[in-house]
């Protein structure tokens, strides 16, 4: 009865949910999993508008050649993307904090129609070759308004799921997000092939309507849930864990290398081999898109498998992969580096999915470890997914870092030797620190009673 009284104020008081249960079997079954379901696609579609924007400097770096007007070198291109991704690395620890406080519908309203301003500069901007480089910089960093987008969807969609479908649930929702940073490639693909490089504003001009549209649907199908409470008590109790700091590592790790390697890949193949802006857009896009898809199978192979034994492997795979695309760089064969990069990038996705799905797994033992010592289950659980959300969106923000640092360091790179291997072996090694992590952390059986890494299994 409390349900229906609830949800028969949503449609004159701002959906607003009063009663939420995933947990309870006859609630999910009657009318849970309905209302979860219809917020988690139309934030998947908001979350994927989120992502494009913030990847489309990626594209319109293509553009900006000598024959457009744009005299920037491949250090200044690989600068103007690292500050994007930096903007949206950011804004990620607010617009986790967002969504209990103004409501997961509200909040994703307000955050996809204020993706309609980057979205105008950067329409402006690729036809203004003679703007300062550092206004540029300044005016296109705005895209990284998309860049907040994961954290709050993630942050609203773990309310909504009961623990044995949050590896679905929280995994098909970020890879309909990070599916954005190759539709926005593939767009810029079908622009170049169809108007050549002079249509650089085409590509964000596509998207206007689309924004429009993500709006609208968050508004009429959108709920915000009342019971959803994640303050910054939670976060900063978050932090103050040994798990906050080793899981943001491993997502550094995983998708700080997905959202780097997707905003670098064309710049890589235009600089390091040569290629013309319809050739990089031509193989640009099939990175991410793998990466993106493979996403879900990463939370579901956590699911069945235990997340910290799927991460693990998936490191000691991406290590192998990167050493592949050394030997390329090295030997200067594209059909390797396309065939190597694009296998590290599907590794990306599935390490995407099985660590975020650690961080519920883990707290989720926290919780029975309380009641073991004799707090309330209801309390327990409700303590422990307050701490889980705040993490959630936290680690999603300092991951999002890790994009920065991969783009900083291919600049580097570029201007020291003018080649992306050292690059790409200090990533080799960093998968390798990476790994031993998973293993010390969440994979040797400890010699007292059960913990939070046993939990991640």
């Amino acid at each position: 009865m409390t349900t229906q009284t609830a949800a028969s104020r949503t449609a004159t008081k701002g959906r607003w949910i009063t009663h939420w249960d995933p947990e309870d079997a006859t609630f999910w079954r009657e009318r849970g999993s309905t209302i979860a379901n219809r917020n988690l696609w139309a934030s998947i579609l908001a979350e994927h508008l989120g992502f494009s924007v913030w990847s489309l400097w990626s594209v319109l770096v293509l553009f900006m050649t000598p024959e457009t007007g744009f005299a920037f070198t491949p250090e200044q291109k690989f600068l103007l993307i690292s500050v994007v991704s930096l903007v949206g690395s950011v804004l990620r620890v607010p617009y986790t904090l967002a969504v209990p406080k103004f409501g997961g519908r509200n909040w994703t309203l307000v955050s996809v129609a204020v993706l309609l301003v980057p979205t105008a500069l950067a329409a402006v901007l690729v036809q203004r070759p003679d703007t300062p480089f550092w206004l540029f910089v300044v005016l296109a960093a705005t895209a990284g308004l998309g860049g907040g987008n994961f954290s709050s969807s993630m942050a609203n969609i773990n309310f909504y799921f009961p623990e044995h479908r949050k590896g679905w649930a929280l995994g098909i929702n970020a890879g309909g997000g990070n599916i954005g940073v190759a539709t926005v490639q593939l767009v810029g693909l079908a622009v170049i092939a169809a108007f050549t490089i002079d249509a650089g504003p085409v590509v964000p001009l596509f998207y206007l309507p689309f924004l429009l549209l993500a709006s609208w649907v968050a508004w009429r199908y959108m709920d915000n849930l009342a019971t959803a409470r994640a303050d910054t008590a939670a976060q900063l109790a978050a932090v103050r864990e040994r798990d906050f700091w080793t899981m943001s590592v491993l997502y550094i790790g995983t998708f700080g290398s997905f959202i780097g390697f997707g905003f670098a890949f064309g710049l890589l193949l235009q600089n390091q081999f040569d290629r013309t802006p319809l050739e990089a857009a031509a193989v640009t896009f099939l990175g991410p898109l793998l990466g993106s898809l493979v996403r879900p199978v990463g939370g579901w192979l956590a699911d069945r498998f235990g997340g910290a034994r799927v991460t693990a492997w998936n490191f000691l795979a991406m290590a192998v992969g990167t050493g592949l695309v050394v030997a390329a760089t090295v030997q200067g064969s594209l059909p390797l580096f396309v065939l190597s990069f694009g296998a590290v990038f599907v590794l990306t996705g599935v390490g995407n999915g099985s660590t975020y799905k650690m961080i519920p797994t883990i707290y989720a033992a926290k919780a029975e470890n309380l009641v073991a010592e004799g707090t309330p289950r209801e309390e327990a659980v409700a303590r422990t997914k307050r701490v889980a959300s705040a993490m959630l969106g936290l680690i999603g923000a300092v991951g999002a870092f890790g994009g920065v640092a991969i783009n900083l360091v291919f600049r580097e790179a570029f201007a020291a030797t003018g080649s992306a291997t050292p690059a790409f072996l200090a990533f080799l090694a960093f998968y390798l620190v990476c790994l031993a992590i998973t293993w010390l952390c969440y994979m040797r059986v400890p010699a007292a009673a059960p913990t939070s890494g046993t939990a991640a299994r």
